[in-house]
């Protein structure tokens, strides 16, 4: 299979779709792989780097789309580049589409088979291409909260750790999935006070296990989450429904209940955010303020990581990859997992949260029959 490797061209995202190390191994089970010149720049991989591996460099995005049988990206494609899909193409790539109307309709029209690592599945029914970016992304969540706070980026000045004599920061993550415990080793380990809230009580025995004690763990329902977020300092907003939209866990009017300069970093904002007032930011300008709260949403956190991320998300979706290329469509009948990730094929929306997110704006969409 021939398969094209396009740069990202979102603001400020710096990863690529496949390293070096991953081209070489597409090359080396019998795989034409065509990537755009510079693609590797934001990880330090040069056009020499590929060649190495094996890759043929082309000069334009759209030679890359032209010739591809198989696009391999990181983030959804924008709207320059869904209008280049065909309805002979697979698109394998984080997609997020319950909250992308404009997307949705962009891969909907261009025919083509649209797999998202975010619902791809494994045995034991976790999200293992999600897995590495919520890892990184909750480990930024927290250094971001921590830039947020300080005075000259319009904080209030708190240090997250405090100083003996001086209380640490109060930080109330929200959710106990993959993220969540991520942002809560990184607190904990920069000396904040920590608590955990999910609706998940054996999962809550897990993270006060795991974590030894050194967070607060309590039951998420309404009265936890308003008595948290009077006293919080940095709230984190981990909640996640695969495939749907992010519910909304903190309302406008709970804002009104938080001290002036809270943090809030909405790690949710690409499924839609799990705060009423939450929007889609970027690192070029990452933060705004509601209501007195300083919110953080960038909708890609982990493309400020590029190497780490790249490399990260490589290791898990080189396996997936590699079947689609050697078998192409039937590799989804073959892998139920693998069909998880099926979003949009043949002109019609498949995966059902997406469904039932967006079928009725799309005129009551209906999956294709199996």
């Amino acid at each position: 299979m021939r398969i094209g490797v396009p740069k990202e061209i979102k603001v400020h995202e710096y990863r690529v779709g496949l390293t070096p190390a991953s081209v070489r191994e597409y090359v080396a089970m019998g795989h034409e792989v065509l990537v755009e010149t510079q693609a590797g720049a934001g990880i330090a991989a040069g056009d020499d780097d590929y060649r190495a591996a094996g890759a043929r460099i082309v000069a334009t995005a759209p030679e890359v789309f032209a010739a591809a049988e198989m696009i391999v990206k990181v983030k959804e494609p924008q709207p320059s580049e869904w209008t280049q899909l065909r309805a002979d193409q697979i698109l394998f790539t984080y997609l997020h589409l319950a909250s992308d109307l404009e997307q949705t309709r962009g891969l909907i029209a261009s025919g083509c088979t649209a797999i998202a690592y975010e619902t791809v599945t494994d045995a034991q029914g976790g999200l293992p291409l999600l897995v590495p970016m919520s890892e990184v992304a909750g480990r930024l969540s927290i250094e971001a909260a921590a830039l947020a706070l300080r005075r000259h980026t319009g904080g209030r000045g708190l240090l997250l750790g405090g100083v003996p004599g001086v209380p640490p920061a109060r930080v109330v993550i929200i959710g106990g999935g993959t993220v969540g415990i991520h942002a809560a080793r990184m607190a904990i380990g920069l000396g904040a006070e920590t608590t955990i809230l999910d609706r998940s009580l054996p999962r809550l025995r897990v993270l006060d296990e795991v974590l030894g004690g050194r967070v607060r763990t309590r039951y998420s329902h309404a009265d936890a989450i308003e008595h948290e977020l009077r006293a919080a300092d940095v709230v984190i907003g981990a909640v996640l429904v695969p495939g749907a939209k992010a519910p909304k866990i903190v309302t406008r009017p709970m804002l009104a209940m938080m001290k002036p300069g809270t943090v809030i970093v909405d790690v949710a904002i690409d499924q839609g955010g799990c705060f009423e007032t939450s929007r889609p930011t970027t690192h070029a300008d990452p933060t705004y303020v509601v209501d007195g709260i300083i919110h953080y949403c960038v909708a890609n956190m982990p493309g400020a990581v590029p190497l780490t991320s790249s490399h990260a998300l490589n290791h898990a979706t080189l396996p997936f990859g590699l079947r689609l290329a050697a078998k192409g469509l039937a590799a989804l009948d073959e892998d139920p997992h693998l069909r998880a990730g099926l979003n949009v094929q043949r002109g019609r929306l498949i995966h059902p949260a997406v469904i039932e997110s967006l079928g009725p704006l799309l005129g009551g969409a209906r999956p294709l029959a199996a």
